[in-house]
């Protein structure tokens, strides 16, 4: 442990980071924010890593009125230009990888090869919207009227606000920012104040390579705050999209302040994901695949495995398979790559995860793997929990909740696909769902009209972990967000039907006369 705490030290100087750090930025030098101290705690040991002044609401402002005056000047960037500049972003962010994921796992507290394979999403985005920024294609259709030419073009939007949540502290920016940036929006970023330091790591960062290029000053803003400053951004008029990630509370008074305004706001929400295990199911993949997506991150992602609904003629097969898989997770440290779960971010999502434990149990819950608080040497941020399997019924009202932590309710169904399908469906949340099948009618009626109601439906794979090139997100909610892949984009501009009259008269449609 000593040697990865004085690894760390070397991270935070070779990423700039300092012990006391300032918390807003227009790209150039950062402002003197002198608002409220956040202390940067490590889930791994309980360490203090460093403090950072909070934003301050003439720290907001610079940065807006930066970011304002940045869009005049970005817009007008050809496209192909500005994905030059993300294609050099990627590479930059290629240099630091190692040491960006060191301190993604250090300040949040995921595996060390999580923190990489985030970073590494990071450096796929920027690949994708490289590509992207020679594709943003309108259309042209015909006109009813003679000489006349009809199409769609997509200009950029403007300001876009991004409020991220702790568990995936730089990729989901990433998201936002390699699209926007190469639509000609401009970025202003609120992180979450459980990861600050991780967040002025990509400011750095990106500031190297914008710097190197010209990149006028206000493209790529940070604002460090609470919720108040998400508050002040989900009000501001000057901010046409509001990209909020975190949990449903959250994006319904996010979504709720934006639409007052008539502005647009891009939710991804909680999730409340299940596996459906048929009988024809593979084991050799069941559980791997549950495992991981309930144990990894400790349970801390979006799209981790809640839920496992299994049929009845394999229930207890299943269930001893995972109980025995369950013994060999080792939890410890997530810098040393033998270890499988790390921490929970803080000791409130522990006392989360005990409350809901208890919550099942209350309601008629039996424990198959118990859970628990680790302490003792190694443990000694009182961040470790163990993961936890509780048999319940979907019915359970723990169970429509969704809990931030690795804890999994296993599910029984006697009947057909379609009951299975209906449990899966009857929660509140729908983002992330898979079935484990051989039978090819079970996973058509999975992935039909009638079938999952999750923006994400996998078929022999589990929930969790999914790959950029697909539009990312759920129903319900989750919001109805789309981020990342596919035509994600679209989002970040906005949308405009031109019509020319090329003829020497002036028809109108749908033959209206209109003689003077």
């Amino acid at each position: 442990m000593e040697l990865a705490i004085t690894e760390i030290q070397d991270i935070l100087t070779k990423l700039g980071i300092e012990k006391i750090n300032k918390g807003a930025s227009a790209g150039g030098e950062w402002l003197q924010t002198n608002g409220e101290e956040i202390h940067s705690y490590s889930p791994v040991n309980g360490e203090k890593i460093a403090t950072v002044h909070a934003a301050k609401a003439v720290d907001y402002e610079a940065v807006i009125l930066k970011a304002q005056k940045a869009f005049q000047l970005w817009r007008a960037w050809p496209a192909p230009k500005r994905g030059e500049i993300i294609r050099q972003l990627a590479e930059k962010i290629r240099e630091y990888k190692y040491p960006l994921g060191k301190l993604v796992s250090y300040e949040m507290g995921k595996s060390l090869q999580e923190g990489l394979g985030e970073v590494q999403e990071m450096i796929d985005i920027c690949d994708f919207a490289v590509g992207l920024s020679r594709q943003l294609y309108g259309l042209t259709m015909h006109s009813e009227r003679p000489g006349h030419r009809m199409y769609e073009q997509y200009h950029p939007l403007g300001i876009v606000g991004i409020i991220s949540a702790f568990n995936f502290p730089v990729a989901v920016w990433n998201w936002n920012t390699a699209l926007a940036w190469v639509c000609g929006d401009v970025c202003v970023w609120k992180p979450s104040e459980k990861t600050p330091l991780t967040a002025i790591a990509c400011q750095n960062i990106t500031k190297e390579v914008f710097d190197a290029n010209g990149v006028p000053e206000g493209v790529s803003g940070l604002v460090i705050g609470g919720a108040e400053i998400g508050k002040v951004m989900a009000n501001d008029p000057r901010i046409p999209l509001v990209s909020a990630t975190g949990s449903s509370r959250m994006g319904k008074s996010v979504g709720a302040v934006v639409g007052q305004r008539l502005g647009r706001s891009l939710l991804e929400l909680g999730g409340n994901n299940a596996i459906i295990i048929a009988p024809s199911a593979d084991l050799k993949m069941v559980v791997p695949g549950a495992v991981f997506g309930a144990v990894g991150t400790a349970g801390q992602r979006c799209t981790s495995t809640r839920r496992l609904i299994v049929h009845e003629s394999i229930y207890n097969t299943v269930k001893e398979a995972l109980a025995k898989a369950y013994q060999q997770l080792k939890i410890g440290n997530p810098l040393d790559q033998d270890n499988h779960v790390g921490p929970l971010i803080d000791k409130e999502a522990v006392n989360n995860y005990l409350n809901a434990i208890e919550q099942a149990k209350k309601e008629g819950g039996k424990i198959v793997v118990e859970g628990g608080v680790l302490s003792g040497e190694g443990y000694e941020s009182g961040c470790y929990v163990k993961p936890c399997i509780i048999e319940a019924e979907n019915h359970y009202s723990i169970v429509q909740h969704e809990t931030f932590a690795p804890i999994l309710y296993v599910i029984k169904y006697s009947g057909d696909v379609h009951e299975a399908i209906a449990l899966q469906n009857g929660v509140p949340q729908g983002l992330s769902s898979a079935i484990m099948t051989n039978n090819l009618k079970e996973s058509e009626a999975f992935l039909s009209h009638a079938g999952s109601d999750c923006g994400i439906a996998n078929v022999n794979i589990g929930t969790s972990g999914a790959e950029i090139g697909g539009a990312f997100g759920g129903e319900k909610e989750t919001g109805g967000g789309r981020e990342s892949g596919s035509d994600a984009w679209k989002i970040y501009m906005r949308r405009q039907t031109n019509t020319i009259n090329y003829s020497d008269s002036l028809p109108l449609a749908q033959g209206i006369k209109f003689d003077l």
